[in-house]
């Protein structure tokens, strides 16, 4: 958005620290502009694929004292990403020709089911259920129940402030002990690991609503909110998922230790200790602090998250952009920590706030984040001006803004009126000012605020003054 200054692009009121203290990697330029006029082809053609096999690598013998050619790596697939892609996924071409919807009952799936786990999430979500309506309240203590409230919300903000805003994102910057923290409030959450979360998160973003998005909400409610991980991902996903800069993620020494210790990590901090606290701190029983902390807590943070795939896709308005699918629900909000200002946040996919509310009301992520940012452990905190979110929603808006509430009836008729939504087809973001973009990823011409189609209304509207 090469018309918008730097400073009219983003609002940034934090303080820098000096460089090399902060002890975190440095800024990747995700889909950055490519040097070469070919290396540009490639990134735009269908596959992204390179047209050749990679270099295989030459690997030193001790006992032979000769070099050894390694295997290389598949040609769509980047060599230091391999050990992060399952095995059964490798093969794209053997994935796409297996891919068939299942028929079970009668009911025809439109990809394969992944039994276990359609088993795994039915059987957990049908316990807790049954210990919802058989849990014995005369036993039921205040610590435990604050302890779980607790839990929740730090496994709420590892999701919202972590694996969202930081890593997918990357609203803001935070040093070596914040990212700790991060990380270990993630595991509290029980999720996927960290670079399969944020890659999928990536993926969305790019393409949301279509085949590619791997919880594309057109496909239904259930689909979009747990359904997409029974099934087996759309080839689109793995594809496009392939095309992701994930670099910086990989080079994330912290990231790289939740990746080496996921396991024990998801065990150890989202069932283990929460279960034991209760037991050894005020002598709970480990019925009840098992069935709060492992079914009770766990199902209900789980479907929070869920919820903002779902729900903040379908139902709610859109004031900032009528034309997608993502819209302002303040239910999910509540109950995720401040994640369902939704169409704000696919319109600036950058602000840590995630939402344009200044207050924190229901959004307690941000709240967090700014004491973070007091302390020091956090900085660079990303939000664009008060005038390009009154631009971008002025154009595109469906007129719910509250500024926008004395002029309802305009809102309909005129040039904001012919602007339709259109959850079928992907609109660009407006883009961060702070990396580069490619032709793929950040039109101009597609993007929020034209750089031509603005000057051209600003010729216009001089020469009415006139």
């Amino acid at each position: 958005m090469g018309h918008l200054t730097a400073a009219e692009r983003v609002c940034n009121t934090s303080p820098m620290p000096s460089t090399g203290s902060d002890g975190s990697p440095p800024l990747v330029a995700r889909r950055a502009k490519l040097s070469s006029s070919s290396e540009s082809q490639a990134r735009r053609s269908e596959d992204s694929s390179p047209e050749s096999m990679p270099r295989p690598k030459l690997l030193a013998s001790a006992a032979a004292k000769k070099p050894i050619l390694a295997p290389p790596a598949p040609r769509d697939i980047p060599t230091h990403l391999v050990n992060y892609i399952p095995k059964d996924q490798i093969n794209m071409e053997k994935y796409t020709n297996n891919f068939k919807g299942d028929k079970v009952l009668g009911w025809q799936f439109n990809a394969p089911l992944k039994w276990d786990k359609v088993i795994q999430i039915s059987l957990l979500h049908f316990v807790a259920v049954v210990c919802l309506f058989t849990y014995p309240l005369e036993r039921l203590k205040v610590l435990t129940v604050i302890w779980s409230l607790f839990m929740g919300g730090v496994a709420g903000f590892g999701v919202t402030a972590g694996a969202h805003r930081f890593w997918t994102h990357r609203s803001y910057k935070a040093n070596t002990l914040l990212r700790s923290l991060l990380m270990i409030s993630y595991s509290v959450a029980g999720q996927n690991t960290l670079y399969d979360w944020v890659r999928d998160h990536r993926v969305h973003h790019k393409f949301s609503e279509t085949d590619a998005d791997p919880h594309n909400a057109n496909r239904g409610f259930f689909f979009s909110h747990v359904g997409w991980l029974m099934m087996l991902k759309h080839p689109d996903v793995l594809r496009r998922g392939r095309q992701i800069d994930m670099t910086d993620i990989v080079a994330d020494p912290v990231v790289q230790f939740h990746q080496k210790y996921f396991l024990l990590l998801k065990m150890l901090f989202c069932f283990v200790l929460p279960t034991m606290v209760p037991v050894y701190c005020w002598n709970e029983d480990w019925y009840q602090a098992f069935v709060q902390q492992c079914l009770f807590r766990y199902v209900f943070s789980l479907n929070f998250t869920w919820s903002v795939n779902s729900a903040a896709h379908l139902w709610g308005s859109r004031p900032y952009d009528k034309r997608i699918m993502p819209s302002e629900n303040i239910y999910v909000s509540i109950v995720s920590m401040g994640e369902g200002w939704h169409n704000y946040h696919h319109v600036f996919p950058w602000d840590y706030k995630a939402a344009e509310l200044g207050d924190y009301k229901v959004n307690f992520t941000t709240m967090v984040l700014d004491m973070f940012q007091r302390l020091g452990w956090a900085w660079g905190m990303k939000q664009p001006s008060k005038e390009l979110v009154r631009r971008t929603l002025e154009k595109y808006g469906d007129g719910s803004h509250q500024s926008q509430q004395g002029d309802a009836a305009a809102s309909t008729t005129g040039e904001n009126g012919g602007t339709q939504m259109c959850g079928h087809v992907h609109y660009a973001e407006v883009p961060d000012p702070e990396l580069e973009y490619d032709a793929e990823s950040s039109s101009t011409e597609s993007a929020k605020l034209d750089e031509n189609e603005n000057e051209s209304e600003r010729q216009k509207k001089k020469k009415l003054a006139a």
